[in-house]
């Protein structure tokens, strides 16, 4: 496989946009609803289809659904074949070793999340487990044979007949988790389910989450993820353990660092485990994860391109057991590249200016990657040795007669002399305007990054008549781990000056008009949103979303009470730099109109952030809105809440900064 170069990429680029009809209109809200989200590829056992899922918004039915399609890798201008078409969501598409079927979880008959299997020959799906927890995942093993199914412990029996409410009891460290609620003594563990008598047996048990299961390629053991240690919800210690494939088998630990052990991949011989190892923990989520191998006996891992100084996920071995495939997270981009498993360098399989976020290898050798760029969605390619052969094309069509705009990289230089990548986005119909109406727009994370993938938001800011500034400040991820770690116990500081030379560059450059200037970010967007209008009065509209803003307010009563610890020290103990570092404090220097939102069921930023935020301007008598979304969590999902969300967004700046 040939390293796929900038310019190869710039060539697919061009012809697939010379390929379609002629853009006539500017993005609306409501193309949101027309966009689908392709993903979970998977390549069938003979090498000649890909199966994979395609998620949209229906805005009438007010919810979301996924269903699963296969194309074909031969002849990638065959049509796709829609397989599913309930109104329950299908994830997770697996073949079976043999091709003759396709598993699928769903929970289409209101029983919790199950495994479904279609038979290619023709047919209804049919549901092939019944538990009384709910499935999370399962994989087959290599005869066909059985399952490895991982399954949450069932609720306890009520202890009443009728529908009165029991208390919740909670014995755990780790109180809640968003999205999960309270977490009582309900753990996930490994199952082992026979395809042919529908017989099940539970194989690992304890109060640990058991996940990530993986088969030996004989079939004879499994590998998976657990954190067992003393007190689980203290740490994030999450280890890979090996045993054989049936009950009371003995556990080996093959891995034992503290950090967070994840995503195990068998050897083709068996022999070896790739996974992904997290760093020291110490340094929580700004700690850099690289690539390993172990031997099945046990042993020292050996790191694989940990001198790239870069993240790495989702590890493949080739079927010849010489190379780990790999994502590859590098300054604003996300590769997929390989690296021989006795060490070496690190060759890019599929580079330049893209955003890969799934790749499988079939056992045929046909690889195929899920990447988008700044003007199109996730879609499927195959890889060849002369480049990526487009397999999808969901979205083509819709977005054939849209005027989207262009998305240009820009490096802005910070205080301090550091250089800080950004990305702007002009109005498609004004890609020469100077002196625009310009939004800063601030990721979330903070350890995360803006990418080369495709933004729906940015695309809607510009044809909306806005440029769209958004920078990858110091705590992002992509750009080492320094400058990840940079802001350790120091938000608001560092990354406020790189957001800020961000927009500094932009208007030097006459593109942005320093008197027409939005900002707004959601999670940790909104909180460095916050820091920003406490120390600029630079701006003439900010929208904070699911923000936080009293951090003494969120201990306990959000989802990262260990990680609070280990930055920030307990706040009894630290209260001086809890109260420094909180925006909330320094809130009557705040002068511009905020826009405040967030979900009513939000565990991971609790909406009392936002309410205490809207208080204190409201008190003040700033402009200011609170906007709480019912029944949602940090993520807002519902249809109807995100149009909304977007409607509010457009007013709220064009009444301030336009």
């Amino acid at each position: 496989m040939r390293i796929i170069l900038t310019s190869c990429a710039l060539v697919l680029f061009s012809s697939f946009a010379t390929s379609v009809t002629p853009q006539t209109r500017l993005l609306e809200i409501d193309d949101l609803f027309e966009l689908r989200t392709v993903g979970a590829p998977r390549v069938s056992p003979d090498g000649d289809w890909v199966a994979y899922t395609v998620s949209q918004l229906d805005i009438d039915a007010d919810r979301s659904d996924t269903d699963i399609f296969m194309s074909s890798l031969s002849d990638p201008a065959e049509d796709a074949i829609r397989l599913t078409t309930s109104d329950r969501s299908e994830t997770a598409p697996r073949w079976s070793p043999d091709g003759r079927y396709l598993g699928f979880l769903s929970s289409r008959d209101d029983e919790g999340t199950e495994v479904w299997i279609l038979d290619r020959r023709g047919g209804e799906a049919t549901r092939l487990t019944n538990y009384k927890g709910s499935v999370s995942a399962f994989s087959w093993s290599p005869d066909g044979a059985k399952l490895v199914v991982v399954v949450r412990d069932p609720k306890p029996e009520a202890s009443s007949d009728d529908d009165t409410p029991q208390p919740i009891v909670v014995t755990r460290l780790q109180i809640k988790r968003d999205g999960q609620g309270y977490l009582t003594d309900q753990y996930r563990h490994l199952h082992l389910f026979d395809v042919r008598t529908k017989e099940s047996i539970q194989i690992t048990d304890g109060p640990y989450d058991d996940v990530s299961p993986a088969w030996s390629p004989d079939g004879a053991r499994l590998v998976f993820v657990s954190n067992r240690t003393e007190v689980p919800d203290s740490n994030a210690n999450t280890d890979i353990f090996l045993m054989d494939a049936r009950p009371d088998a003995p556990l080996l630990q093959l891995t034992d660092s503290d950090g967070s052990d994840n995503s195990p991949a068998f050897s083709p011989d068996g022999t070896f485990v790739a996974y992904v190892a997290g760093g020291d923990p110490a340094d929580i989520w700004y700690a850099p994860r690289y690539i390993a191998v172990i031997p099945t006996t046990g042993g020292s891992p050996q790191f694989l391109g940990s001198d790239l100084d870069r993240n790495g996920g989702s590890p493949q071995i080739t079927n010849d057991g010489q190379h780990v495939l790999f994502l590859l997270e590098d300054e604003g981009n996300r590769h997929l590249a390989k690296v021989p498993v006795s060490g070496g360098d690190v060759e890019r399989i599929v580079a330049g200016e893209r955003n890969i976020s799934r790749f499988h290898l079939g056992s045929s050798d046909r690889l195929v990657v899920l990447e988008s760029q700044p003007t199109y969605p996730a879609e499927i390619s195959r890889v060849d040795d002369l480049g990526l052969i487009r397999i999808s094309h969901v979205n083509d069509a819709h977005l054939a007669g849209i005027m989207l705009a262009p998305v240009e990289r820009f490096t802005a230089s910070s205080t301090d002399g550091t250089p800080i990548g950004g990305f702007l986005t002009r109005p498609p119909d004004q890609l020469n305007g100077t002196s625009l109406p310009t939004l800063l727009r601030i990721h979330g994370g903070p350890v995360s990054q803006y990418s080369t993938a495709f933004r729906f938001e940015w695309q809607l800011f510009a044809a909306r008549g806005y440029a769209v500034v958004a920078a990858n400040p110091r705590g992002s991820s992509g750009y080492g781990f320094a400058f990840s770690r940079a802001i350790w116990a120091d938000w608001g500081n560092k990354d406020f000056d790189d957001v800020m030379a961000a927009v500094d560059y932009v208007i030097e450059r006459n593109v942005a008009d320093p008197s027409r200037l939005g900002v707004g970010g959601w999670s940790y967007g909104g909180i460095l949103t916050n820091y920003v209008i406490t120390k600029t009065g630079r701006f003439q509209a900010a929208i904070t979303g699911a923000s936080e803003v009293n951090y003494l307010s969120n201990y306990g009563t959000d989802h990262y009470q260990r990680q609070w610890e280990a930055e920030l020290g307990l706040p009894w103990q630290n209260t001086e730099l809890w109260i420094h570092l909180s925006p909330f404090f320094q809130v009557e220097k705040i002068t511009t109109p905020t826009l405040v939102m967030v979900g009513e069921d939000d565990w991971n930023v609790p909406a009392l952030n936002s309410e205490q935020l809207y208080q204190a301007l409201r008190r003040l008598g700033r402009d200011t809105e609170l906007v709480i979304y019912p029944g949602q969590s940090h993520g807002i999902r519902r249809p109807t809440f995100q149009r909304d969300r977007y409607e509010r967004y457009l007013d709220w700046y064009d009444r301030y900064v336009k």
